[in-house]
């Protein structure tokens, strides 16, 4: 009788091997270059991304789940609110997302590779929908305020959301569909939920998708819309990693 061939895995040796520092920076900046293209496409559709706003706000008064305007009244009434999550939307999305990276990168090699590839995968999904569906959000639409500028005293930024005073023009300020701060933020808490041993590193990192999704609509930058959407582009992120990852697997075992 004939063996069963072993499942197709990726040798433990090659896992833990670290990829190199430069080509996941290069990686890192070609991303960003491909989002700064992204911003030049949509800065002149203004109308159009208004237009989509209004789409997906009656598509949520539609479904019963149009929330957002008391969560976002309630944030802003005091700076006892208003003032942190400000921050936090301004910087989590910045920090954490690369700390864990760097982390898993650093001490987890054997799953850096594919949860890298999830992250990079998911954004240039959300990089398309910027483009295909710009969207206004909710800070410029009657009826919300724009936390950030409210309390713009009390930190680095103006109204063109998170971006430093004078610098708007560095940020796409129509990319609210879907929003990676949500779908950034669900990444790094799987990644520190299924790999950190500390438990209550383990809860926090479950904690804080939970968290960055009543920040982003609290603060009037992001619909409920664009958060489940966020959540979307990360598991379809997470879907194609793992076929790379059992695709790769195929590759070692038919060449070894």
């Amino acid at each position: 009788m004939s063996r069963l061939a072993p499942a197709p895995t990726i040798s433990a040796p090659e896992a833990k091997v670290r990829p190199r520092w430069w080509r996941e920076v290069f990686l890192l900046w070609v991303m960003y270059l491909m989002y700064d293209g992204v911003r030049l496409l949509v800065a002149a559709g203004h109308g159009e991304a208004f237009a989509n706003a209004h789409r997906v706000l009656d598509l949520e008064r539609a479904l019963h789940v149009a929330e957002e305007v008391p969560i976002n009244h309630a944030v802003s009434a005091t700076p006892f609110l208003g003032v942190p999550m400000s921050f936090a939307y301004a910087t989590l999305h910045y920090l954490v997302t690369p700390i864990v990276l760097v982390w898993l990168w650093r001490r987890h090699p054997e799953r850096y590779r594919g949860a890298r590839t999830a992250l990079i995968t998911a954004t240039l999904i959300g990089l398309v929908g910027f483009w295909l569906f710009p969207t206004a959000p909710p800070r410029m639409m009657p009826g919300f305020v724009d936390t950030l500028a409210k309390y713009d005293g009390w930190g680095w930024w103006a109204g063109a959301a998170s971006a430093p005073k004078g610098m708007a023009g560095l940020t796409n300020e129509f990319a609210a569909m879907p929003s990676l701060h949500v779908g950034w933020a669900a990444w790094c808490g799987w990644q520190v939920a299924r790999t950190a041993t500390w438990r209550w590193l383990q809860v926090l990192g479950a904690v804080y998708p939970v968290f960055m999704f009543t920040v982003v609509v609290g603060t009037a930058n992001h619909y409920i819309a664009d958060a489940v959407a966020g959540l979307a582009v990360i598991l379809a992120g997470a879907v194609i990693a793992r076929f790379r990852e059992r695709l790769r697997g195929h590759v070692s075992l038919w060449s070894a």
